[in-house]
């Protein structure tokens, strides 16, 4: 985590329907990293914060070379919104501003290539997902783009089978979208792609299918632990 307000959501759920184990590296505290070797899968969480500012957060880059030797080892791995720019940066590509920021509740197209992984046991073509953040990436060479949005085309990738990163939020509860608009609340300005608050906080948007999703996603994961 990089932020008290961006925390796990319903993967805590899923956490604990299954019995596993959640152990926080709360970088906002100072935590230092884990051992890889005391990891079974890791989720890296999102953070309003950008890859680049080092000057602003030294932890990043220690962050973002401690990834690139984790995906060595093979291990599941999911990282969402922040979390999945590090990934990205770990694999070598550019993370940037994109032309518009996305914030709020936007369809998202999912690529038939995805259906391979068998991540979900049915692929969705598309799906009304929570966003909220402004940068992009290219796909990492040797990985598969996931899904793409009209703000977005490059929405995440999985690369190698067990490295999963996903720009949008399947995670989101009420609670945790309400935590977002408290703290961010500065971003919400006028723009294509921004949603007011009373639009994101409308209950209709929430889909139990999301969930789904997110739970299937864990369970391909935690699938992979040797």
């Amino acid at each position: 985590m990089h932020v008290p307000f961006e925390g796990p959501g319903l993967i805590a759920e899923w956490i604990r329907e299954k019995n596993h184990f959640l152990e926080y590296t709360r970088f906002y505290e100072d935590d230092p990293l884990l051992e890889a070797s005391a990891i079974d899968m890791l989720v890296i969480m999102g953070g309003p914060m950008n890859v680049f500012d080092f000057h602003i957060h030294p932890w990043m880059q220690d962050e973002i070379e401690w990834v690139a030797e984790f995906i060595k080892t093979r291990k599941p791995l999911l990282g969402i919104c922040l979390g999945a720019q590090i990934i990205a940066a770990s694999l070598g590509v550019d993370v940037s501003p994109g032309k518009e920021k996305e914030i709020g509740w936007h369809n998202l197209q999912f690529h038939p290539s995805l259906g391979d992984y068998r991540i979900w046991k049915d692929l969705p073509g598309s799906r009304k997902v929570f966003h909220w953040h402004g940068d992009t990436f290219p796909i990492p060479k040797g990985a598969t783009s996931i899904a793409s949005s009209k703000a977005f085309p490059n929405q995440g990738f999985i690369y190698n089978n067990h490295v999963l990163a996903l720009q949008f939020h399947l995670e989101v509860t009420p609670q945790s979208v309400k935590e977002l608009v408290e703290h961010c609340r500065d971003e919400l300005v006028r723009g294509p792609y921004i949603q007011t608050e009373e639009e994101m906080m409308e209950k209709s948007n929430y889909d139990e299918a999301n969930q789904e999703l997110l739970f299937q996603l864990l369970d391909y994961l935690s699938g992979l632990i040797a």
